[in-house]
């Protein structure tokens, strides 16, 4: 018998002993016009991107922050809607992007203003070739909204995979997770939202995860390890 066999190379042993580097953002661009959004989409050319959707209160700044690991990465507001710009995050080390679209369905915002927010958010999500998947915010706490619908038949209506993310789950016992879950399968041909928390943590290392896969950034052997019955892509329910 060999006395190398099994024996770690000396590079195999200084790889292996180098930890992992936990994923963060940063944020890299703030977009208030249309044209602005154009010139930074044409200087990213073909880097992958994911957009970030969800109502006025979904939450998006708590999880964007807790996505970062970071508190004040992007300003958590107690005025629904006051978002009203894109804001591209940088996810360091993976290298795509995380595109903060603003908020939708907030009522007391005027109609011109709801309505130049829908241009912007609508040029985005059609004018982006690199655009891999749409991650859809939904309230745990709420029934399935019909802004909420809107949104995923837009998506479907421009062939957009899409990702649906429970926020506040914390706010919500198990059995009130799994019915909002079940709620919405219904809904996104059978692919369940996953519960997330930016308070508790809750499935944070599987959202950083599912980023990974849709951006096409993924290490060998995260797929392998999904759990049966994690929410998918809808362009993977269709490959």
């Amino acid at each position: 018998m060999s006395q190398n066999q099994n024996v770690p190379s000396e590079a195999q042993t200084e790889k292996s002993a180098v930890p992992k580097r936990e994923s963060t953002l940063e944020l890299a661009a703030t977009l208030y016009t249309r044209d602005q959004l154009r010139e930074a989409l044409a200087s990213l050319g073909d880097t992958p991107q994911i957009a970030l959707a969800g109502r006025s209160n979904v939450g998006k700044s708590s999880l964007l922050n807790a996505l970062a690991r970071r508190r004040q990465l992007a300003k958590v507001s107690s005025t629904p809607g006051k978002t009203r710009s894109v804001n591209l995050f940088r996810a360091v080390p993976d290298g795509f992007y995380l595109t903060d679209l603003p908020g939708y369905g907030y009522a007391r915002r005027g109609r011109e203003e709801r309505r130049a927010w829908g241009e912007l958010i609508g040029e985005y999500l059609t004018g982006t070739p690199s655009l891999r998947a749409v991650i859809l915010l939904l309230d745990c706490r709420l029934p399935p909204q019909q802004a909420d619908k809107d949104m995923v038949d837009y998506a479907r209506s421009h062939a957009l995979p899409i990702l649906a993310v429970l926020t506040k789950a914390d706010k919500c016992n198990q059995r009130e997770r799994e019915a909002r879950r079940k709620e919405w399968a219904s809904f996104l041909r059978g692919k369940a939202p996953l519960p997330v928390s930016a308070k508790s943590g809750m499935g944070m290392s599987k959202l950083w995860e599912l980023l990974r896969q849709a951006a096409g950034t993924a290490e060998t052997g995260e797929e392998e390890g999904e759990e049966a019955g994690k929410p998918r892509t809808e362009g993977e329910a269709h490959a």
